[in-house]
């Protein structure tokens, strides 16, 4: 794993993406060359074709990256991804066409074009097979073992094999008393450590007792960690699998003496100037879309066109949260606002729509431009949902350290949240923002928030 942008990516997709990138550089050289004659003419060309070939390739790879050409999912089944790979390079036609309409000095050659598209094709399609095969037949992972009670290491487990594209395996892990850790075998003691690591050719090591004085054989793991083998701490480890911080009740404190959870005033001016700027012209821009749904909200069902809501924000203050209505009048009468549902009954014809386009969420940028909310963050709750969760879960009011955001991290990892197990679950996920709060993680959280409105997903 690979921590780029305060979050972590797989060595593996990173690789990929880098390999792809230098094979489709070389395709488009190569049909350069051999559309100049030579070398040289093509370096010495003054229609500044490098730039033009560098945005063509600036633009595929984004269309792959929203194609989820690399997603870890992808590791696991690679279903589709042939013809994903053939659909991001017709969407970039369709884009390059609108482009080069609208400025016509970008244009590079079509014979450079259609020649570097179809070795694209060819490099990447054969590449893909190429690195997959290998991934495959030469058994390109890492075996970790444990060095932590049973349920950390159940739950390490756990993660580890809903991600199999990751590259991990848990072999096992060792404590001072065996308990239960599922489908995880207990190895032993952790003065067997060494013996162990040397048996099953171990390449990483996950120290996550909780009391270490004393019982970790701290000679050995020098030793093993001057041969090669990485030693790291359990909850690092779980962050760069999981994405989320762990939760278990007795390891919370040791979020204090982690690296994170500190919201500078530069951060806090970064988060509120970004914020005012883009709610400023997001309003300007969506205004005739906002005014054509404010229309269709009134004329589809009784109510007010605007939901006027307390959400809890900074610090827990309450404040009024406005989003178009997409329910049928008083649809939440009683205390506790129900999430909504698949085929929910609530939602109105127009507001189905609405809420599928995310459009009802519009209105939200007038919170933002005056400073309720940011653009990334933890989503808001009602009052009474908050207080019975902060009531229920340890280090909830932790989510109020920033202000609520329209999108954010817990969002885009999971859909709605209906038991308190959810709730939980995206909590760890809020927590981890806020601890790695930094603006290369909002530019992250946005690209992708970008491609769920895209593609509707998660809308309900």
């Amino acid at each position: 794993m690979i921590r780029i942008f305060n979050t972590y990516f797989p060595l593996r997709l990173l690789v990929l993406g880098a390999t792809e990138l230098c094979l489709v550089c070389v395709a488009f050289v190569v049909a350069a060359v051999f559309h100049s004659g030579n070398l040289a003419s093509f370096v010495l060309s003054k229609e500044g074709r490098f730039g033009k070939m560098a945005l063509v390739i600036a633009i595929l790879f984004v269309c792959m990256y929203y194609l989820d050409l690399y997603e870890p999912e992808l590791l696991k089944t690679r279903v589709g991804m042939f013809v994903r790979l053939i659909q991001a390079v017709g969407a970039l036609v369709i884009l390059l066409a609108v482009l080069y309409r609208a400025y016509p000095k970008a244009q590079l050659d079509r014979d450079i074009l259609i020649s570097g598209l179809l070795l694209v094709l060819l490099f990447l399609v054969s590449w893909r097979k190429v690195y997959f095969w290998a991934i495959d037949s030469l058994n390109l992972v890492q075996s970790v073992i444990v060095v932590d009670e049973g349920g950390f290491a159940a739950a390490l487990n756990e993660e580890v094999m809903s991600r199999p594209g990751l590259g991990f395996t848990m072999v096992g892990y060792v404590s001072d008393e065996p308990e239960s850790a599922g489908e995880l075998p207990y190895m032993g003691t952790p003065d067997r450590l060494f013996d162990l690591v040397e048996h099953n050719s171990i390449s990483r090591i996950v120290i996550g007792m909780r009391d270490r004085r004393g019982k970790l054989p701290s000679e050995d793991l020098l030793i093993l960690k001057s041969r090669g083998i990485t030693v790291q701490d359990a909850t690092d480890f779980y962050e760069s699998i999981a994405d989320k911080v762990y939760l278990d009740s007795p390891r919370v404190n040791s979020l204090l003496f982690s690296s994170g959870f500190r919201i500078s005033r530069t951060k806090t001016f970064y988060k509120r100037a970004t914020s005012f700027l883009f709610s400023f012209f997001g309003l300007v821009i969506t205004l005739p879309v906002m005014a054509l749904a404010a229309i269709a909200v009134r004329l589809d069902s009784e109510g007010p066109v605007i939901l006027r809501q307390d959400r809890v924000g900074k610090d827990g203050k309450i404040f009024k949260m406005y989003k178009f209505r997409t329910m049928v009048r008083d649809a939440d009468r009683s205390a506790y606002h129900l999430p909504a549902q698949a085929r929910d009954p609530r939602i109105t014809r127009v507001g189905y729509w609405l809420r599928r386009t995310r459009i009802d969420e519009l209105p939200q940028l007038y919170n933002i431009l005056r400073g309720d909310m940011s653009f990334i963050g933890p989503r808001p709750f009602v009052p009474s949902q908050e207080q019975r969760l902060a009531e229920q879960i340890p280090l909830y009011r932790r989510r109020w350290l920033v202000k609520p955001g329209a999108t954010g991290w817990a969002q885009i990892k999971r859909g709605y949240c209906v038991s308190l197990e959810d709730n939980i679950d995206k909590l760890a996920y809020d927590l981890y923002y806020i601890k790695n709060l930094s603006v290369g993680l909002d530019l992250l959280i946005f690209a992708q928030t970008l491609k769920t409105l895209m593609f509707g997903r998660g809308s309900q």
